[in-house]
């Protein structure tokens, strides 16, 4: 494993991210002489790239085979939401993408300067955080089963954006404990197959940090 190795199949995988991507966005585009309904695929990439990863967290050995699967269907999903957030708020995604590129280089300076560095207290506030904005999600999930939201979760005003804001800089600081991992991974010499668990690691948080700039700026615009 070096960090060049995991830094050229990230960009690779992106590169799948975007081209089925596109395949997602025109889907939706195409309106009723679509493919796949939009909706339909939309649920098929997220429920099938959140299986994909799952499996993927408990089979680190299999991730030159089940990342690459991972970017599809996580680039059908993001193309279809990406298209649907652009027909209600026109010029949304490239403000997105730009947001979401610019948090990303600048966490990655951060961390080159030393600034920002993968200490055992970052980590364990970074993981605690995550997992607890996980739950929030699967319970706000669960509980849209029975008509109730958690408003705060999907709304704007005041509290809405600062949720919004709150969860932007933890998916952000999250890219440290992805930088850290490829750096110590490559200087302990693991295996090839972990560059490919590394970047889809990467991966994970790039696209999840690009959602919730979409969500933030959906809800700034309302």
């Amino acid at each position: 494993m070096t960090v060049n190795g995991s830094i050229t199949k990230t960009f690779l995988l992106l590169l799948v991210v975007i081209a089925t991507g596109a395949w997602g966005w025109n889907q939706v585009s195409l309106g009723t002489a679509a493919v796949v309904n939009p909706q339909t695929l939309a649920m098929i990439g997220a429920l099938g790239s959140f299986g994909v990863a799952l499996f993927l967290m408990f089979k680190p050995t299999m991730a030159p085979i089940l990342a690459p699967i991972y970017a599809v269907l996580q680039g059908a999903f993001l193309g279809a939401i990406s298209a649907i957030f652009e027909l209600q708020y026109p010029g949304i995604v490239i403000s997105a993408v730009m947001a979401t590129a610019g948090a990303f280089l600048g966490i990655l300076l951060l961390y080159r300067l030393g600034v920002l560095r993968a200490t055992p207290l970052f980590k364990k506030v970074i993981i605690i955080s995550t997992a607890g904005i996980m739950l929030v999600y699967l319970l706000s999930f669960l509980l849209g089963f029975f008509g109730i939201e958690m408003s705060y979760l999907h709304s704007g005003g005041m509290i809405g954006i600062g949720v919004s804001l709150f969860i932007v800089v933890i998916a952000s600081l999250n890219l440290v404990l992805d930088f850290d991992f490829i750096e110590k991974g490559s200087a302990a010499k693991m295996p090839l197959y972990m560059e490919w668990y590394a970047s889809f690691g990467l991966l994970v948080t790039i696209l999840w940090l690009y959602i919730e700039m979409l969500r933030l700026l959906a809800k700034m615009r309302d």
